[in-house]
């Protein structure tokens, strides 16, 4: 059984060195904990909880739609808003981490809450009460609003979720790093893959939502359809608790929002003081206080200067403005992320619409399978292109090109972080020009067979025309969505590895909500002119133009994001790191227990 270790005795090298316990604050063993025998249960939790996750979200635009009897643009901003709030809760749930509860506690606390929501969303599409009735049948049909209790218990629920997903997201990728130590080469090699196949598990897990429980809710029932990715998130959350004697845990070293915050108010409060020009008169600690810690110290840079002087030692300052030279350069590292970090706000909308208008369009077009079949494709359903195209593109990434890039570049990533977050947001941009001219494509069938769609009939076009935009979203994912939680988790110092989480998944939050308020602006403005770019009837609207102006704004992101990149300089601990694993990739391995 592989725990990462080479010894399995009870020496001194058989305990870890980067600070990592038992639950019980005991130092951790590498033969006893950790390891991809840790992590299994932790890929096995991952993937039964995106079942559940996109279980609701990857249809939600559905039920708001066709159930609760929403407008287009009123649903998509609906799932947008949820879907931000999502992904802007992790902060909150890092904090708690990091401050006080730890990543486990954390993430067992936001498990329940999180169960507790799924409970109450599958209540409301299962009693009868919680449900509007269903619209009028023949034409001119009208369709009853839902009633506050109802629109109050679904949403209570989505946002109980939201809730509950801050304290499980930002900390169980990071726990599952944790069960690799920084400090043995060996580990930190097998930890350089652990991203690319902790996202295939998710996306695997993905893939099942958006073709067997979207089946079942458009199919079957919507009770069914929700009621299994409920039972899901239980049995996931079962497993990662059957998992905890073999886990690997770090102790909570405070808040870095708080350590961040002190070191700004240090440099203000003392902004009239000098900064030194030997940048070794500065404060800083024994290095053996770093060692005892588990921790790295990192030298005083020149970069962001006006920070430095919060570790200026002056005699007149309180006490709590002094800091140390690590406090004041772990600022400026996750300083120096904030605007590779706004350039991930507009590739985050974007990937918004996959749930929203992409499914919208689909449910315009003919759904069958072929001529006389009776079996219709369920527009969410087409998602599961996205993730298709997005796990061959990883294997392919990971054991093809990576290889072959490593030979040629001596980085054991193949291509750099920001590199592959580039290629990433180039296939965005072809993307979303290709989505713009397929759109075209199908207004002009809608023109010509006016008559065929009239009543709110599909038209007599294939929704799997509609492949090309899916597939190509999923070809980007492969190298945006893993390139950028790496990179954030990456480049945060060592004591703030679930705030570097959180920000990455904070762009998604951000993201979400600028879709929301991109589409609003444009309908607003467009319909003010008497052509909306969005209506309800997506055959009258022209939803070409807005993906086409999509199309420039990521292509306006890009630049942006290359400006950005080519003035990064990556971390030293880090680049140290890579390079003695570049040194261990290059060397015969020494036997691993198995």
């Amino acid at each position: 059984m592989e725990n990462g270790g080479e010894e399995e005795g009870g020496g001194g090298d058989d305990y870890t060195r980067d600070g990592s316990v038992d639950l019980r604050g005991n130092p951790a063993r590498r033969s006893k904990r950790g390891g991809w025998t840790a992590c299994t249960f932790i890929v096995v939790y991952e993937l039964f909880e995106r079942m559940a996750y996109y279980g609701v979200a990857s249809n939600l635009v559905m039920y708001l739609t066709e159930r609760l009897h929403q407008g287009t643009v009123e649903a998509a901003n609906n799932v947008t808003n949820w879907s931000g709030t999502v992904f802007l809760t992790p902060l909150l749930g890092a904090f708690v981490a990091d401050a006080y509860l730890g990543r486990y506690w954390t993430f067992v606390a936001g498990s329940a809450v999180y169960l507790m929501g799924m409970l109450l969303l599958t209540l409301a599409v299962s009693v009868p009460a919680l449900k509007p009735p269903p619209c009028d049948a023949g034409a001119g049909a009208t369709c009853p609003r839902a009633s506050a209790l109802q629109l109050g218990v679904y949403f209570g629920g989505l946002y109980t979720i939201a809730l509950g997903h801050g304290g499980t997201k930002p900390n169980i990728s990071t726990i599952g790093a944790d069960q690799f130590d920084d400090f043995h080469p060996a580990e930190r090699l097998r930890k350089l893959s652990f991203f690319n196949w902790w996202m295939f598990t998710v996306f695997t897990g993905i893939l099942f939502s958006t073709t067997v429980l979207v089946y079942l809710q458009d199919s079957v029932s919507w009770s069914w359809g929700y009621g299994v990715p409920t039972l899901a998130l239980a049995a996931s959350v079962a497993v990662f608790l059957a998992g905890t004697p073999l886990y690997r845990h770090k102790l909570p070293q405070g808040s870095p929002i708080t350590r961040m915050g002190r070191v700004v108010a240090a440099a203000v409060w003392k902004c009239r003081v000098a900064v030194p020009g030997d940048l070794g008169e500065l404060h800083e600690v024994e290095p053996e206080y770093y060692t005892s810690r588990k921790r790295f110290r990192v030298d005083a840079t020149s970069s962001m200067r006006f920070l430095n002087k919060a570790a200026v030692k002056a005699e007149d300052a309180p006490g709590w403005a002094l800091c140390t030279v690590t406090q004041v350069e772990e600022t400026k590292q996750i300083a120096k992320l904030v605007p590779l970090l706004a350039t991930m706000f507009v590739p985050c909308a974007l990937m918004a619409q996959v749930g929203t208008l992409f499914v919208r369009q689909g449910v315009t077009l003919d759904r069958r399978l072929g001529r006389g079949a009776s079996f219709q494709v369920p527009p969410a359903s087409l998602g599961a292109f996205v993730t298709l195209t997005m796990l061959a593109c990883v294997a392919v990434y990971d054991r093809a090109l990576v290889p072959a890039a490593r030979r040629r570049t001596k980085n054991p990533r193949g291509i750099t972080l920001l590199q592959r977050i580039g290629a990433g947001l180039l296939l965005q941009v072809v993307t979303m020009a290709a989505t713009a001219a397929v759109e075209s494509r199908r207004l002009s069938f809608a023109r010509s067979h006016a008559a065929a769609a009239g009543g709110g009939r599909p038209l007599p076009l294939t929704i799997f025309v509609l492949l090309p935009q899916f597939m190509l979203m999923g070809a980007a994912d492969a190298f945006l969505v893993v390139g950028q939680i790496e990179f954030f988790y990456d480049q945060a110092p060592e004591s703030m590895k679930s705030l570097g989480t959180a920000m990455s998944l904070t762009a998604y939050g951000v993201g979400s909500m600028l879709s929301s308020a991109v589409l609003s602006l444009v309908e607003r403005v467009t319909a003010g002119r008497g052509a909306p770019w969005v209506a309800n009837d997506l055959n009258a609207s022209r939803l070409d133009c807005y993906y086409a102006f999509l199309a420039v704004l990521a292509a306006a992101n890009l630049a942006a994001f290359v400006v950005l990149s080519c003035r990064y300089s990556y971390r030293a601990e880090s680049t140290e790191a890579i390079a003695v694993t570049a040194r261990v990739h290059s060397e015969p391995a020494a036997p691993v227990a198995e």
